[in-house]
């Protein structure tokens, strides 16, 4: 008895830790695990940190800088004694130390100058990030709705196989009863054999897309990887009835790629001023302190009073006045200028190119949207021809080559149906992308 208690619950333990392994993603969990272990978005994120230091460096040009020095030497021979600045032949220790202080009160605003654009690079970089992801989660998407596809497809061909085997049984009696030729069985045993070859073909398919997909979002473990079982319709989506106007215009909103053209160009021109910056005069402020130590003191005060009364102090202002640095500002003036050019070609190109794939997109969306519509009328003509044949197959009215052919017609408008269905699914999720609905938010 014990015995079979511990072979039942070996059975059960297998059992649950396969189905545990075997887990079943769905496509929220795929984007959502993308987003997360991508190595491209993990180096954009990278951008963005980098970014945050580099503002950090330019509040610093606001703060003084401040140094300590100290200085511990011993002198043999002829040497000048710190304390008394008299020569002496001697062997003596000295000890200096000293802080100075710094500060730029005006250098032609560049120190401002250079913390907006800190400021802007890292809104560049976050605008990066966002498209990274949005590109990465469509990809997602895209490797998803072609596991789906292959799935769909297999499911199709299964089906039929089972019509093609009942259609076989039923043949071998007839044929065996003398009502049917022999030629009819052949004609259907070769049907079923075209079909278990596709069903390979078809489940190697499916297993390719799982490994693509898998491989996208970095998981190694092929061989449980899956996605969740379910019935997947249309799902409902009003963006194809809208203006193409409106989804053009919430767009140029809603997607990066225009974001990061004008932020470019913000940049470029902040570059113009920091590098007119230089044609200015630069004002610094300065202060130090410093004090000095010998073994030597011809008047022996210890450590503590020696430099207590040697210290001094030095304070003051600095002017940089530039005269001519072999026409450097100008060119990097110039050079600055040329940048904010070609950064208004670009942010025109982004904003046309945005344009362009949006109405594609809208009309990809219709597109296929029709051949959906199509394809479902076309799978409602073709069952009812093949209905049509099966009866006048089963009577005897027809041979087995039409039934097969009309079998056959039947498959490919389903198969076509599938096809049209996901590559309807997708082309209206890039339309939604662009209208602003992010592709974690998709309905399958």
């Amino acid at each position: 008895m014990r015995i079979k208690i511990s072979i039942l619950l070996l059975t059960l333990f297998s059992v649950l830790g396969t189905q545990a392994q075997k887990k079943q993603w769905s496509l929220r969990e795929c984007v959502e695990y993308a987003l997360e272990n991508n190595i491209t978005i993990k180096q954009s994120e990278l951008d963005v940190e980098s970014a945050a230091i580099d503002k950090l460096t330019a509040l610093g040009n606001f703060v003084p800088s401040v140094n300590g020095s100290g200085t511990l030497s011993s002198n043999t021979g002829a040497n000048i004694n710190p304390v008394t600045n008299a020569f002496e032949t001697n062997t003596f220790t000295s000890f200096t130390t000293g802080v100075n202080v710094g500060l730029t009160l005006f250098d032609g605003l560049r120190n401002l100058r250079q913390l907006q654009r800190a400021k802007m690079n890292r809104l560049l970089s976050q605008y990066n990030l966002g498209k990274s992801k949005d590109d990465i989660a469509l990809f997602v998407a895209n490797g998803y709705l072609q596991v789906l596809l292959n799935k769909e497809s297999l499911k199709v061909i299964q089906k039929q196989h089972e019509i093609t085997l009942e259609q076989l049984q039923r043949t071998k009696d007839l044929v065996e009863a003398g009502v049917l030729p022999e030629g009819d069985l052949l004609e259907i045993e070769a049907t079923s054999a075209d079909e278990l070859t596709r069903i390979v073909q078809a489940e190697n398919s499916v297993q390719i897309s799982l490994i693509s997909l898998a491989q996208t979002l970095l998981i190694k473990d092929y061989e449980t990887f899956d996605t969740v079982e379910q019935d997947y319709i249309v799902p409902g989506s009003d963006i194809v009835n809208k203006p193409i106007d409106q989804i053009i215009g919430r767009a140029r909103e809603a997607r990066y790629e225009v974001q990061i053209a004008e932020q470019n160009k913000l940049l470029a021109e902040k570059d113009v001023q920091l590098a007119r910056g230089s044609y200015y005069p630069t004002l610094n402020a300065f202060f130090g302190y410093n004090t000095r130590w010998a073994d030597n003191d011809f008047l022996e005060r210890d450590f503590t009073t020696q430099l207590y009364e040697n210290d001094g102090f030095s304070y003051g202002l600095q002017v940089n006045v530039p005269i001519l640095n072999g026409f450097n500002t100008r060119a990097n003036v110039k050079r600055s200028l040329v940048n904010v050019k070609r950064t208004e070609f670009q942010l025109e190109q982004a904003e046309l190119d945005l344009d362009s794939n949006v109405y594609q997109a809208y009309l990809d969306a219709k597109g296929s949207a029709e051949a959906y519509e199509a394809a479902q009328v076309a799978v409602k003509a073709q069952e009812r021809a093949y209905q049509f044949a099966k009866d006048r197959y089963d009577v005897g009215l027809s041979n087995a080559f039409d039934f097969s052919q009309s079998k056959f017609r039947l498959e490919n408008a389903q198969s076509q149906e599938v096809q049209n269905k996901f590559d309807y699914i997708f082309k209206l999720k890039v339309l939604e992308l662009y209208f602003g609905i992010k592709i974690a938010d998709i309905k399958l």
